[in-house]
């Protein structure tokens, strides 16, 4: 009999060992099963921020797109402008090599007065006059592109 009541005991223990370990084991999965809920959650919200990136990218591309082409027809535009402006600062500068050419040439063509109190011709004062005038507005443009150049 104390064979069988060692065996018993045995099994007994055993028992209990097993029920321990399955206790332990329940309690294991549970947290397991709780962990697999949060991760699910947390994959699930990796899910959705990975969407609204996606989606801001692509408006980004969208915006990207929309700069390049605004920004490239503002540069033509810009060159054009340029291209204008120096066509007509070289216009300038011809009708001023002109003026000057034409106030040279009334300088040296202009009679000396004889008596001191005899006025100068009429046509020739006013081309010294209009010539003063085209040279000090030279000289101001002159200023203005050298301004605008720094």
């Amino acid at each position: 009999m104390t064979i069988t009541l060692i065996a018993d005991a045995l099994v007994a223990s055993l028992l209990v060992a097993t029920i321990i370990t399955c206790y332990v084991l329940a309690k294991r999965i549970e947290r397991l099963k709780a962990d697999e809920g949060a991760m699910r959650q947390t994959v699930g919200a990796l899910i959705s921020a990975t969407d609204t990136a996606e989606r801001a990218i692509a408006g980004l591309k969208l915006t990207l797109g929309d700069c390049d082409r605004t920004l490239a027809e503002r540069l033509r535009t810009a060159e054009r402008y340029a291209a204008d402006l120096a066509a007509q600062i070289e216009a300038g500068q011809t009708v001023m090599e002109r003026i000057s050419q034409i106030v040279s040439a009334a300088t040296l063509v202009a009679p000396k007065a004889t008596e001191p109190s005899a006025p100068e011709p009429t046509p020739i004062s006013r081309m010294v006059s209009a010539a003063e005038s085209a040279a000090a507005i030279r000289t101001r443009a002159a200023r203005r592109l050298e301004g605008q150049a720094a």
